[in-house]
Order: C-alpha cells, then sequence, then structure tokens
C-alpha cells in the first residue's frame, strides 16, 4: 500500500510553466504504474498522463502532447509532471495515482489530495 502527496501547484500566465511533484510512502512505489489526473470545476475527472513501472512506457491525452512530460525516480519514490506552455484551458485540480503493476486494465486505487493549477490569460 503507498500514500500519495502532491506538490507543487499554483498560479501562472499563460504560455508559462510548472512542474508538479508527488511523492510516495512504503517501499513498493516501483511496483506501481502511476498517473496524473486533472479535474476542472463542473467537469468530469480527465486522464492526463501515465507511466509505468519502469518509466518505459508513457502516455498523453492529446490535449497536452508535445507540451507535458511526465516522468519518475522511483530512487526518490517521486513521480513529475512538467508542463509547458500552459493555458488557461489547463486550468483544474491535478491528482497523482497509483495502479499496481499487474492490474491490466489499470485500476487507480490509491489517490493523492491533489494540487491547483490556475492559469491566466
Amino acid at each position: 500500500q503507498v500514500q500519495l502527496v502532491e506538490s507543487g501547484g499554483g498560479l501562472v500566465q499563460a504560455g508559462g510553466s510548472l512542474r508538479l511533484s508527488c511523492a510516495a510512502s512504503g517501499r513498493t512505489f516501483s511496483t506501481y504504474d502511476m498517473a496524473w489526473f486533472r479535474q476542472a470545476p463542473a467537469k468530469e475527472r480527465e486522464l492526463v498522463a501515465t507511466i509505468n513501472w519502469s518509466g518505459g512506457s508513457t502516455y498523453y491525452a492529446n490535449s497536452v502532447k508535445g507540451r507535458f512530460t511526465i516522468s519518475r525516480d522511483n530512487a526518490k519514490n517521486t513521480v513529475y509532471l512538467q508542463m509547458n506552455s500552459l493555458q488557461p484551458e489547463d486550468t483544474a485540480s491535478y491528482y497523482c495515482a497509483g495502479s499496481y503493476f499487474n492490474n491490466r486494465p489499470a485500476k487507480y486505487d490509491y489517490w493523492g489530495q491533489g494540487t491547483q493549477v490556475t492559469v491566466s490569460s
């Protein structure tokens, strides 16, 4: 079992950048596939990006391809989301989540508390 804590959100101007971090507890972090989700007020939660247990396989939503990069450092028990060229439509609460690597399809049982990203026009 793993606990997740996000950080790095804030207020930025359109075109700016932020790097979100998600720190995990426990000794089994490397056995989890990880993902970033986001949710804006009155909208459904959206999958943003995923990264598998080793970091060798990633996925991005079409809306963020070429702008966002997901990465992980298993030695530091941390997953990151580098966000560049931010736009107002990226404004949302961002959550990291974990799925045991053997769950296919993924089942995200572990969630962080969320961090707010606000992009001004």
